[in-house]
């Protein structure tokens, strides 16, 4: 379970007798509850549309809905918002439930919207009934110009004094099929003099010819979003509606709805949405992304999607940890994505086991710095023994072969080093990681000059675990094995945009990407990582020195895919120590 009662900026949360902290939504809540109201029940929702994939925004409402209901002994229903069939799908339903439950929730009931279109329809009826309710003949266009400004009140134009008859005949034949798509809308008819644009007589049905993916062609009228929202809460009797600030300034339509048809007082509660740096929130732009093929899908491991996260090597609980970490707050801010990871790379530190793998730059036929021992004896083989994670005791130790050949990495070699640079050089010594320490001999060149082999020799006496040989060095490099290294692609990822707030930026979303969010290299592993791997028994991993990878879904046994979810390297963490 999420913990919800951290305090972030703006969440106008007080303190309790424990000396825990209550957000604004937890105090709400609890007045609710000490006033008696809904019989004691906390009752949330989490609504959806499936018109795409969920993004780390969803995943924080959906930890506040569960997290909520679950403090306080309640029930949270997924629904899904399934009101315009143009753009919905059951892929899209189906992606969404895994997600939900990926991040280790599960929901009392599930409903759909559609479940609710027949007692939707005759909510409607009833608004015109009441004369709250008009069919309307003009275009789009129209409509717009005779809303208005915020500063001038809107135009009343002849559809709204239609009788309520007339209303209901035009009503019932929109609902028949009679009309084409646009011709005519249902609205609401409430304030067109009214300072929130909102209230200004809004559209509540548009008719639309379209499959629906749960209704077929049953219906070729849809519910907007602010008429079927707040009824669907209503009907569903949920007590605590929780929406992003945007809907705001729907409240007073949502509250006008439920006091004009006399339905269960569902009570909206608006907080702060989920800004993230170098990111992009909105569903349209993602799926622009998708679309003009500048990512791989909707799972693409550079996409902000729930998907994309846990492809990239996310986990659930760095994620809840994450929603944790930013609270709830009343106003929109900015998070710094370093938060995100660093919600990540805590937790992987604390739980992945440290491998070895030599990476090479991304030329297609880059190899390795090879490694020969000399004085090691021509086909002798060993294993090693390293301790899998030094932050878990119980993690235990695996075995690594070595042997006369090692590779290692072209970084961890300069023939001619500046001052404190503790890796190898000619004449230099280091330590091969839970091996031996070994001093670089001779360096080999090609015809062109480059180094293609180092010629070293190494220590007897100085094996990890009982080294005798009293020879300190400053150095520690990893390595593998030649003969029993594995080629894998690696995926390098980093992020996708390449200013720090590309929604808020004018120029095209392609203008923005960052050239180098992607590299693809070939590495070489240790066995362990393999087999480890292909059994399942893990998938995330820290590469030492490198990063932390994950398995990717694309692998094969033939060819490995390791994906890096984070670096090493803690940017966040140390700006919030100079901070």
């Amino acid at each position: 379970m999420t913990d919800l009662h951290k305090e972030s900026e703006g969440t106008n949360s007080e303190s309790t007798p424990t000396g825990t902290s209550r957000n604004f939504i937890e105090q709400i809540v609890e007045a609710d509850l000490a006033a008696g109201k809904n019989d004691g029940r906390v009752h949330t929702r989490f609504p959806p549309e499936p018109n795409g994939y969920l993004h780390i925004g969803h995943a924080k409402s959906i930890c506040l809905n569960f997290g909520l209901a679950d403090e306080y002994g309640g029930q949270t229903n997924l629904r899904f918002d399934d009101t315009n069939p143009v753009t919905e799908d059951t892929e899209y339903v189906d992606s969404i439930k895994n997600d939900v439950r990926w991040l280790g929730f599960e929901w009392e009931n599930e409903f759909y919207a559609s479940d609710y279109f027949d007692q939707l329809y005759a909510f409607a009826e009833t608004l015109i009934q009441k004369g709250l309710a008009y069919v309307d003949d003009s275009t789009p266009e129209e409509i717009a110009a005779q809303k208005g400004t915020p500063t001038e009140p809107g135009l009343m134009n002849i559809y709204r004094d239609r009788s309520v008859d007339e209303n209901l005949d035009m009503f019932r034949q929109m609902k028949a099929g009679a009309y084409p798509d646009g011709a005519k809308v249902l609205r609401a008819k409430v304030d067109m003099a009214s300072p929130n644009m909102q209230l200004r007589d809004p559209i509540i049905y548009r008719i639309r010819h379209a499959h629906h993916h749960r209704t077929g062609d049953t219906w070729c009228i849809y519910p907007m979003y602010d008429f079927a929202h707040g009824q669907s809460d209503s009907i569903e009797r949920i007590t605590h509606s929780l929406c992003t600030l945007e809907f705001e300034v729907h409240r007073p339509l949502y509250d006008w709805f439920i006091d004009k048809l006399a339905i269960f007082p569902s009570r909206q509660i608006e907080f702060a949405r989920l800004n993230l740096t170098y990111t992009v929130m909105s569903k349209r732009k993602l799926r622009l992304l998708v679309e003009e093929g500048h990512v791989n899908g909707w799972d693409d491991p550079r996409m902000p999607t729930i998907a994309g996260l846990r492809r990239r090597g996310y986990t659930p609980a760095s994620i809840r940890q994450f929603a944790d970490r930013i609270g709830i707050a009343k106003r929109d801010n900015m998070i710094d994505v370093g938060l995100l990871e660093f919600c990540i790379r805590e937790e992987l530190n604390k739980t992945t086991h440290r491998v070895m793998a030599v990476l090479t730059d991304g030329q297609p036929d880059a190899r390795p710095l090879k490694l020969v021992l000399t004085n090691y004896e021509v086909g002798r083989e060993e294993m090693m023994r390293i301790e899998n994670n030094p932050e878990d005791p119980d993690a235990g130790e695996r075995e690594v072969p070595f042997s006369r050949e090692v590779y290692i990495e072209r970084d961890d070699f300069m023939e001619n080093p500046p001052k404190k640079f503790f890796r190898l050089f000619p004449g230099g010594m280091v330590r091969l990681k839970g091996a031996y320490i070994i001093k670089c001999e001779e360096v080999v060149k090609d015809d062109a000059g480059e180094i293609i082999e180092l010629r070293c020799t190494y220590i007897p006496e100085s094996r990890s675990g009982s080294d005798t040989s009293g020879i300190n060095v400053k150095g520690t490099i990893h390595w593998v094995s030649v003969p029993h290294a594995i080629e894998a692609e690696v995926r390098l990822y980093d992020r996708l945009f390449s200013v720090e707030n590309p929604a808020a930026d004018e120029r095209e979303l392609g203008e923005l990407l960052n050239p180098t969010s992607l590299e693809v290299i070939r590495a070489f592993v240790e066995p362990a990582l393999v087999e480890a791997a292909r059994s399942g028994s893990q998938s995330n991993f820290q590469f030492m020195r490198k990063g932390y990878f994950v398995l990717d879904a694309d692998s094969t046994a033939e060819r490995p895919i390791f994906n890096r979810t984070v670096t090493l390297k803690d940017g966040w963490a140390k700006e919030q120590k100079k901070g």
